[in-house]
């Protein structure tokens, strides 16, 4: 491994499990100081645990992204532990489905509204507050779906129009703050090796036979192949990449 993030400060947000442990993961083991973050600390404390197993560095923070209070909290937190805010990773989110849009428990509609677009921008403007005052401005990276701006099925209205809005989200607030040094991109994947992607009932290899079917690529991605996309957007690699949204779903939304 490089070690493109050493002396870098890094928050994830939804870090207990699934994609967002993998980023953090990954982020620590190229070098970087990483804060952990999202609602049930025991998950926080294993992702730590692991992160510090494999030598690296992280504290857990435990944190509501719905709630203003908590993510200003987070951000400062972060800049007390590790003396600034260089990357943030925007990857709490929930998924919610199974019904046409005329049966849309208006229950899910707003979490899901709470959680993955509020949720992002209340700690969009949290980390940017920090990051404009410093000189070396920072990176930010958020993380849609390919369902949504990219692609649409049936049943699952509600989340695919949050995750679009994330796209839209993110393509604006680049521009706002690309002069302030803050460049603002997204990944969004498609199906991955987390359980986010098994269907209910569904087996590990269940899923894999679905996907032969299904994806272009006939698997799921995984984690580390999404974490790999998130590093190098926030990486020097892309300084000149404002305002993406990469794709990572094996062909699917092509």
């Amino acid at each position: 491994m490089t070690a493109r993030f050493a002396g870098k400060t890094v928050l994830v947000t939804g870090a207990g499990s699934g994609l967002g442990r993998a980023v953090a993961l990954a982020f620590a083991a190229e070098g970087a100081s990483v804060v952990v973050a999202g609602r049930t600390a025991p998950a926080l404390d294993e992702t730590v645990a692991l992160i510090g197993k494999a030598a690296g560095t992280a504290v857990a923070v435990t944190a509501d992204v719905t709630r203003s209070q908590d993510v200003e909290a987070l951000v400062a937190r972060t800049v007390e532990h590790f003396g600034g805010l260089d990357v943030a990773v925007n990857n709490a989110g929930i998924f919610r489905g199974g019904t046409p849009v005329a049966d849309l428990p208006e229950e899910d509609w707003r979490t899901l509204l709470d959680v993955n677009v509020t949720g992002v921008l209340f700690c969009l403007q949290a980390e940017v507050a920090r990051m404009r005052l410093q000189p070396t401005g920072g990176a930010i990276v958020n993380i849609a779906a390919n369902l949504g701006a990219h692609r649409r099925v049936p049943g699952l209205a509600g989340y695919i129009a949050t995750k679009a809005a994330v796209s839209a989200l993110t393509r604006a607030a680049a521009l706002d703050h690309i002069a302030e040094g803050i460049r603002i991109n997204a990944v969004s994947p498609g199906p991955s090796a987390t359980p986010m992607s098994l269907r209910p009932g569904e087996t590990d290899a269940d899923r894999a036979e679905r996907m032969k079917r299904v994806s272009p690529l006939g698997r799921v991605s995984s984690t580390a192949e999404i974490a790999a996309a998130v590093l190098y957007l926030a990486s020097p690699d892309a300084a000149s990449v404002v305002g993406s949204d990469l794709v990572v779903d094996g062909g699917a939304a092509a």
